[in-house]
């Protein structure tokens, strides 16, 4: 396969482990009685346990540190994989991190505040701050710039899930691997399947599998918020991203967004959920995330027993990892 557009260009240094595995889901397969499917592995990018945090965090580092900056601010809930991803990317680089989390999930019993990815925020050296609600973690946000700028340091600031056109690069270029990959396995899948929250992923890869002109249609399964504010932030970050590389946006109708998975709430389990957990794990030896991998697979599984992939399909589901929050949730 020749590329069309080289990803290269951009300034990048090399966190995770890749290209990530692509593996046939058979069993899975076999339980639903319908579509082939296969997983991309991105839980297995290896820094501080894996996610898709990582692709990201290779384009917002490295502009971070040719910038300047010998901090590190982010912000996400209490158990943002995000936020333990940016902790472990900041201490493999040598810069401090400062962690703002908002408390996005009503709860606050000291199993979701101490365990999953707090305590590797912690044990990673990151500064770690609790906060409220949004407007609370804006305001310190605030104060932790200025706060870096008196001792004389500079700080970079990555928002939630590093869902900026730079961040979607990592999705730019997890496109062409994955297109490389089919080509590889000689497997021709219809849709891939990817949880969406702040947009990043999705974003990235809609504007990557159209800068190689591929037909395979992305469903993104929203976590945070309902289908239309997910389409609409979506649409907003691929408008950025293609801008970046120089493309034009990827078409609107390319945009699909699955809005039954949510529940009552962003990080609230269902029970699709369990049962995508408890396939997963006891078919295929695969662990998902109750708040954004598991709800995602929820979300396929239900495409499957619809009807709306067809037995002679293939779809390939995107693993954004998130393993450790398993461990908040008990």
């Amino acid at each position: 396969m020749t590329a069309r557009f080289d990803v290269n260009r951009f300034p990048r240094i090399a966190l995770g482990h890749g290209p990530t595995p692509l593996e046939p889901l058979e069993r899975l397969s076999k339980h639903l009685g319908g579509a082939s499917l296969w997983v991309k592995r991105d839980d297995c990018t290896g820094l501080a346990l894996g996610g898709n945090k990582v692709r990201k965090l290779e384009y917002l580092l490295a502009e971070a540190i040719e910038a300047g900056a010998d901090t590190v601010i982010t912000v996400g809930g209490v158990q943002s994989n995000h936020a333990r991803q940016t902790a472990a990317g900041a201490a493999r680089l040598g810069l401090r991190c400062e962690l703002v989390l908002p408390r996005l999930v009503d709860r606050d019993d000291s199993l979701y505040e101490t365990n999953g990815n707090l305590l590797l925020d912690h044990l990673l050296g990151a500064h770690v701050h609790v906060v409220a609600d949004s407007e609370a973690a804006s305001a310190r946000v605030v104060e932790l710039i200025e706060d870096t700028s008196r001792r004389g340091g500079k700080a970079a600031f990555f928002p939630s899930g590093g869902s900026t056109a730079t961040g979607a690069l990592g999705y730019v270029r997890a496109g062409l691997e994955l297109l490389e990959q089919c080509e590889a396995e000689r497997i021709d899948p219809r849709r891939i399947v990817v949880a969406t929250s702040t947009g990043g992923t999705l974003a990235g890869l809609l504007t990557g599998l159209a800068l190689h002109n591929s037909p395979i249609q992305i469903s993104g399964v929203a976590v945070y918020d309902d289908a239309a504010a997910t389409r609409e932030r979506v649409l907003a970050l691929a408008g950025e991203t293609a801008a970046l590389c120089e493309s034009p946006p990827p078409s609107e109708d390319r945009v699909h967004i699955i809005g039954d998975q949510l529940g009552s709430a962003y990080g609230q389990p269902t029970r699709a959920m369990r049962e995508a957990l408890e396939l997963c794990a006891r078919l295929e030896g695969l662990v998902l995330d109750p708040v954004y991998s598991g709800k995602a697979m929820a979300g396929l599984i239900d495409l499957v027993r619809r009807e709306e992939l067809a037995p002679s399909d293939t779809a390939i589901f995107w693993h954004t990892g998130g393993a450790p929050a398993l461990f908040a949730y008990g």
